[in-house]
């Protein structure tokens, strides 16, 4: 009997090595592990997403990839890299630092690999389940955090309500949970399944009330209402809409009375500004109006192709006032905190046409309605209006938060498609 447990056990061993299904489902159970990982960990979501990758490769259609990468919303992507590999070679930088400012373009190439796998695979919706479980459980420790600080396994303690990463990564995260559950929320009340949009209306309003009295970055308070502006656009009736407005704003009134760190954080807008603007001192506000000032000249200077790929930090370092003066002016970084001036110092008009083409392209992939084209949507605009103030589609965290998002999304909107085309053919 032992002898046929192994025999047997060794069979069914060797039958899934053998099955393309069930590397599929490897591959889905990685990519769960990705993106529930990723609001804690950067270390565990790289290792989960080769893992990924690498499972992909024994009864990977090669052919079909490879014409799967000739779609525009696959090519986009792959140009920027090839855009920033090329750009090494008029770049005056180092070439360790042309070669590290590549670094960042890498992940968009899994973009095409996500888009082809869950075009094939019914699992979208568990890593979208995964990464919404894994927020609502970092938000609970956020809170614990804000009471218990030794919890923290970060040192800064000027970050409140951080466990892990920082408040600009975890704010990005709960806009975008929160504003997501808009959409499911929706339709269940449209089915009259009021205990279950009552249950998710909870977990969305847990997410706002963790950024409203806990901590919350500025970039996610004037994009969130960018986000909710979308869906009701696309999603509700005048009607409700004026509505909802009424009723967010006295929500956000009453959360302004009762919240001193909204406000705090709310003024400090023009406080930076102010600071800034009479005493030139680096603030949050202020150093970004500097980056920004100094990376359009630097644009003006190659407007077509660029300073070249790395470059940024040695253009900053070449017009920095002296160090040790409390100047904006004497700030050098490698990220003017654009995502757009970012790709213009260093590819000119030729990397922002790609970058735009990128993210018009995503755009119209969602055009459609259902969950999916909700989510993907989302996490473009999201993208598209948090890159004003920052490099997001570069940084790792959101970076990745674009990758996934859009990646399965995206192959859930053409596996549906796909599927209401062969009805279609079916009928006809």
């Amino acid at each position: 009997m032992t002898a046929l447990a192994r025999e047997s056990t060794g069979g069914m061993l060797l039958r899934r090595l053998r099955s393309p299904a069930a590397w599929r489902e490897t591959v889905d159970i990685f990519a769960v592990l990705t993106a529930a990982s990723l609001p804690w960990s950067t270390s565990l979501a790289g290792i989960f997403n080769a893992l990924m990758l690498l499972c992909m490769v024994p009864f990977l259609d090669v052919r079909a990839f490879l014409q799967s990468l000739k779609r525009p919303i696959c090519a986009a992507p792959i140009a920027l890299v090839l855009l920033a590999l090329v750009g090494t070679l008029w770049s005056d930088a180092s070439w360790g630092a042309r070669f590290y400012a590549v670094n960042p373009t890498i992940k968009l190439l899994v973009l095409p690999v996500l888009l082809y796998h869950f075009e094939r695979s019914p699992r979208g919706r568990w890593i979208f389940i995964a990464f919404l479980v894994s927020c609502a459980l970092l938000s609970v420790m956020s809170w614990l955090v804000a009471f218990y600080p030794n919890l923290a396994l970060k040192t800064d303690p000027a970050e409140r309500g951080i466990f892990v990463k920082n408040y600009i990564d975890q704010s990005q995260e709960f806009a975008l949970c929160a504003v997501a559950l808009a959409y499911p929320i929706v339709m269940l009340l449209r089915e009259k399944r009021y205990w279950f949009a009552g249950l998710l209306t909870a977990l969305a309003l847990s997410f706002f009330v963790n950024m409203t009295f806990v901590v919350v970055s500025r970039t996610a308070l004037v994009t969130v209402p960018i986000m909710f502006g979308v869906f009701a656009l696309l999603h509700l009736k005048w009607r409700s809409i004026g509505l909802i407005s009424a009723t967010l704003l006295v929500a956000a009134i009453l959360a302004w009375q009762a919240s001193p760190y909204l406000r705090h954080t709310a003024e400090r807008f023009s406080d930076d500004y102010t600071r800034y603007v009479e005493k030139g001192e680096p603030t949050s506000l202020g150093l970004r109006l500097e980056f920004w000032r100094k990376s359009l000249g630097f644009f003006a200077e190659a407007p077509i192709k660029g300073h070249g790929t790395g470059s940024t930090r040695g253009l900053f370092e070449r017009v920095a006032t002296p160090a040790g003066q409390y100047q904006a002016s004497a700030e050098v970084i490698g990220n003017p905190h654009n995502q757009t001036l970012n790709v213009a110092v260093q590819w000119g008009v030729i990397g922002i046409a790609v970058l735009y083409a990128i993210w018009i392209l995503h755009l119209r992939l969602f055009r459609g309605d259902g969950l999916a084209n909700w989510i993907g949507l989302l996490v473009v605009v999201q993208n598209v209006f948090t890159s004003l103030f920052n490099s997001h589609l570069f940084d790792f965290h959101e970076g990745w938060m674009y990758v996934i998002g859009v990646g399965v999304a995206g192959g859930m909107v053409i596996r549906g498609q796909q599927a209401e085309a062969k009805t279609g053919e079916a009928g006809s």
